[in-house]
């Protein structure tokens, strides 16, 4: 037995829980916040026999695409001076752990 951890942005995790939902996995969504643009993202939890973790991570991958966004960064020239100016970021993806799990009960 096995338990997925997948993190993956907002903006896939619909799409992500919808297909593994759909290929017969138990899905269970967090609300997280991460990375160094501190936006929203959703850890997807999937408890799964052995030999269905790879299909898993196929779907996984499927629906979670890196994209490049353009964010607003702000730079110090001096004490107090600012200024904004946009930066273009890879967003998206999935990270993903893969974990043994000793037991697994469902009440």
């Amino acid at each position: 037995m096995k338990l997925i951890l997948a993190i993956v942005s907002n903006d896939d995790s619909s799409s992500v829980s919808a297909a593994l939902t759909k290929e017969n996995y138990s899905v269970t969504r967090l609300a997280t916040t991460g990375g160094f643009l501190r936006s929203g993202n959703t850890t997807i939890i999937v408890g799964t026999d052995d030999d269905r973790v790879e299909h898993a991570i196929e779907l996984i991958g499927n629906e979670s695409k890196r994209r490049t966004e353009i964010v607003p960064s702000t730079a110090s020239y001096d004490i107090g001076r600012y200024a904004s100016f946009p930066v273009e970021v890879q967003v998206g993806g999935a990270t993903i752990f893969v974990l043994d799990i000793e037991q697994f009960v469902k009440l």
